[in-house]
């Protein structure tokens, strides 16, 4: 497994790992693959895109059967030459488009593409009647570029025109000018796409800034990562999820039972209950 123990996405990184342990366990304890124990070994990539591909590398050359892919798009896009040289399957948990647009024979991408997100965004709005959109996307990084891209080429099916784009950078700590920028428009909601920490931060600077819009996050924000730090300004915003991830807070019936079954090894083992949303939001 590669993944983000450290930097910028550590979090995630770090809560990912505790959930591939897990998964192990258990299929040990029913006797493993083909009558084998599963092994597995963590290397950190830092949240960057060049140690991914040196610990790939390293995998290749100890003879892994199997790869779990950086939950860094950017990481996991730089890796994939080396998996299509290598020919070793490599299971990413990432959402760029990219990994499987064109289609590399090794390569199996877990959650929801960005497009994914991004049509799935554009058909809420249409619903709520919404005609102009501003989007805001991080420019630097390869999971909201795809996003933004594709909101912006499917907009027109669903009777949507972009009327905004503000570019901002993951890195950034003000973001005042993009609300700004937006309430100088006839844009009707604001989706925003960008992964990692300057989601809180640009969620709590929504909420003082006075813009009289919708604020809607993409899956990288469908986390207690994000909600428990943003706090109070979480409230009324807007997050495309999984159905997963909100399990406990579905209606009482067979999914959410469901659900709750997959989940509960995990929340017993780490008292990690699944997340539970605003109730506005």
């Amino acid at each position: 497994m590669i993944t983000s123990l450290t930097g910028q996405l550590q979090t995630l990184g770090t809560e990912g790992r505790k959930a591939a342990e897990l998964a192990v366990e258990q299929i040990n304890k029913d006797g493993g693959v083909l009558g084998r124990k599963l092994e597995l070994t963590v290397k950190d990539d830092k949240s960057l895109p060049d140690q991914s591909v040196l610990a790939f590398n390293g995998f290749k050359d100890q003879g892994v059967t199997a790869v779990l892919g950086s939950p860094s798009a950017g990481s996991a896009l730089a890796t994939l030459p080396a998996v299509d040289r290598a020919e070793i399957p490599y299971i990413s948990l990432s959402p760029a488009d990219e990994q499987v647009e064109p289609v590399h024979p090794f390569v199996f991408v877990v959650p929801a593409l960005a497009s994914d997100y991004a049509e799935r965004l554009l058909q809420y709005y249409k619903s709520e009647g919404v005609t102009k959109l501003a989007v805001a996307y991080d420019t630097k990084t390869a999971y909201p570029t795809a996003g933004y891209k594709a909101m912006k080429a499917k907009a027109g099916e669903y009777g949507i025109k972009v009327v905004a784009t503000e570019e901002i950078q993951s890195t950034a700590s003000d973001f005042s000018a993009v609300f700004t920028h937006v309430k100088g428009t006839d844009a009707q909601a604001l989706a925003v796409w960008v992964t990692g920490p300057a989601s809180v931060v640009l969620t709590k600077q929504y909420a003082a800034s006075g813009l009289d819009i919708p604020i809607a996050f993409t899956g990288s924000q469908a986390s207690k990562l994000w909600l428990d730090p943003a706090g109070k300004a979480a409230e009324g915003a807007i997050v495309a999820s999984s159905i997963g991830l909100v399990g406990n807070t579905l209606p009482e019936g067979a999914q959410r039972k469901a659900i709750e079954a997959v989940n509960k090894p995990f929340t017993e083992k780490y008292n990690y209950p699944p997340p539970q949303f605003a109730q506005d939001g």
